[in-house]
């Protein structure tokens, strides 16, 4: 082989090489089709989620402590049920935050153990710490893992007069405004018990997804909270369960934003509404109507964003809908 050729044979084994590395780091693609669905899942639409059974069990001081999952990804949440003979109150210690537990008739107490979508994806240890009647107090040592959530990249452009609106003094001031809603948790469960609890804010597609980061204008990094549906300035938003409204006003990145409260760190989110129906302290009821979609806050066209918080997390609204939750 003569010089020349193998000048040629070695240019091309180093773009092919590039070629690979190329394709070995895309593995998430840098912006998301739209709608990701056409519709909302057959499989989850508002029907009757069965009691599954628990992943994990443990016993200790006459206590049982079930987990209903055996590891949660990034941005999810699980339920715990704890009872015994005398339990009269139970929290739960994870991630550094106390969590509150809540009775139910004859099941004892369940909890939910709500993963951040930032949360590093490794095992972790928790406390679960029960009160007896007579005062007497068992702790009760367990473990899970979290598994990465699997989020995409997305890009997304804003007209030149919503451009301000991606200043990150902006998006933390108003993660702060929310975070501070967040913070007055009932003790109380709001939420309807029966066959179906939880129901979509609207029958449309979805067009983006959780968890994204997303990236604005090409410069400005921040993650979706939440999902968004497609829908028309001026189409009815409904309440996905029952609860009181914990906010109903402006925020500059949200637009116009409804926050309803269902109980025991369980919080919706409802943004970027034309109008708003409801106002803050009003009690509402599963499918009742908080507003119309729109298009206002950091918006780059007429959609519903719909997102969900518990304990403090960001946690998959629509995975949220799949979870069966004690009524």
């Amino acid at each position: 082989m003569n010089r020349v050729n193998r000048v040629f044979v070695v240019l091309v084994s180093i773009l092919w090489a590039g070629l690979l590395v190329t394709l070995t780091l895309a593995q998430e693609p840098l912006s998301t089709p739209t709608p990701i669905a056409t519709a909302i899942p057959s499989d989850v639409t508002p029907t009757a989620i069965p009691k599954p059974p628990p992943a994990i069990s443990l016993s200790q001081d006459g206590i049982t402590v079930e987990l209903f999952f055996e590891s949660l990804k990034q941005g999810r949440a699980g339920v715990v049920r704890v009872d015994g003979p005398g339990v009269r109150e139970v929290r739960a210690q994870v991630f550094g935050r106390i969590i509150e537990f809540f009775p139910v008739d004859g099941e004892g107490f369940y909890g939910l153990i709500a993963v951040g979508i930032e949360q590093t994806a490794r095992e972790y240890d928790f406390e679960i710490y029960a009160v007896l009647a007579d005062e007497t107090r068992i702790t009760i040592p367990a473990r899970f893992a979290v598994s990465l959530g699997g989020f995409v990249l997305q890009e997304v452009e804003l007209p030149p007069e919503r451009a301000y609106l991606i200043d990150p003094l902006v998006e933390r001031a108003e993660f702060a405004r929310v975070a501070s809603v967040f913070q007055n948790i009932t003790q109380e469960r709001l939420w309807d018990s029966g066959e179906v609890d939880w129901q979509f804010p609207l029958n449309a597609p979805l067009t983006s997804q959780f968890g994204a980061l997303r990236v604005f204008n090409g410069t400005a990094e921040t993650l979706h909270t939440g999902w968004d549906l497609r829908a028309e300035t001026g189409t009815p938003i409904f309440a996905s369960a029952s609860g009181i409204v914990a906010f109903a006003g402006l925020m500059d990145i949200r637009g116009n934003l409804v926050i309803i409260d269902h109980g025991y760190g369980i919080f919706s989110g409802y943004a970027h509404f034309s109008q708003i129906h409801v106002v803050r302290g009003q009690e509402i009821s599963k499918g009742q109507i908080l507003g119309m979609s729109g298009n206002t806050g950091r918006s780059s066209g007429p959609h519903l964003h719909w997102e969900m918080n518990i304990n403090g997390e960001w946690i998959d609204s629509v995975d949220f809908l799949q979870t069966w939750i004690p009524g």
